[in-house]
């Protein structure tokens, strides 16, 4: 029997794009050397029953059924630096984008109109901020405001891979990607425009960042408003990917919504 000629042809396709999205990924700059994989110390009872509490906390802030929490709780450091720096939170975000991936070839079918569209989030999802809770015990000190300017000001926020392969099949695969960040558009814009570009994000629709008119409003209302926009301008929200659930909720949600981890801090 004669295989359908355009199954074969989208069959190609992909793997053209796969191979080109391997390719990119290796040419763009490395992780920071701060990212190197931690190799967990053995665990004693005692500390196994503490990771075992602390996995339960990360459980609940994952879940959103832990919130509005200000810092990562002093006993859960060890507990988090292991989580972050020792393998399992890489294998849990290829496992979520796993998830976004199969979502994207088996149920939707991109049209020709240009009206297809994804929704990420970059700090955390995009680019990562690893290095930086890393000098802030990985989110058991408070958020320092100033200390973070500084940090993005930097431009030097790697990218997280398994995003950076997901950003670049959406545009492949013919999707409008919105990038959209509670980054203040005055201070930042030039520095994330160059980090993103830096770090192999090319092709994106639009970088969306917070203008005067939206500061001081929460991120829930924000990226409503935005993602309200963009529907009135007609395109057809498919997903959105953030760490944060304040980018996941509110109004105009889209079709489906995917949570990145983060067990460092917490944004309403």
């Amino acid at each position: 029997m004669l295989k359908n000629p355009k199954h074969m042809i989208r069959a190609m396709v992909q793997r053209v794009v796969n191979v080109l999205i391997s390719l990119l990924i290796t040419i763009f700059p490395k992780a920071s050397t701060c990212l190197k994989p931690l190799i967990p110390n053995q665990e004693s009872s005692s500390s196994s029953s503490n990771n075992s509490l602390c996995l339960s906390w990360r459980l609940g802030v994952e879940s959103n059924n832990v919130r509005g929490w200000r810092t990562v709780p002093a006993g859960c450091l060890d507990y988090i630096e292991n989580y972050m720096m020792g393998g399992q939170y890489e294998r849990d975000l290829e496992f979520i984008v796993d998830q976004i991936s199969s979502y994207v070839d088996q149920e939707i079918v991109v049209q020709e109109d240009g009206m297809d569209a994804f929704i990420l989030d970059i700090d955390d999802t995009c680019l990562s901020n690893i290095c930086y809770y890393k000098t802030k015990r990985f989110g058991c000190d408070p958020f320092d405001r100033v200390a973070f300017k500084a940090w993005a000001l930097r431009g030097r926020c790697p990218a997280i891979p398994a995003v950076l392969g997901l950003f670049l099949k959406l545009v492949a695969n013919g999707f409008k990607v919105f990038l959209l960040t509670g980054r203040d558009a005055i201070t930042f814009r030039q520095v994330t425009l160059d980090n993103l570009h830096n770090q192999g994000f090319i092709g994106y629709e639009r970088l969306i960042m917070r203008p005067l008119s939206h500061q001081g409003k929460s991120a829930i209302i924000y990226k409503s408003e935005i993602r309200k926009q963009l529907m009135g301008e007609g395109y057809r929200i498919w997903g959105n990917v953030g760490d944060q659930w304040g980018d996941l909720q509110g109004e105009y949600l889209g079709n489906r919504a995917f949570k990145i981890p983060n067990p460092m801090y917490f944004v309403s």
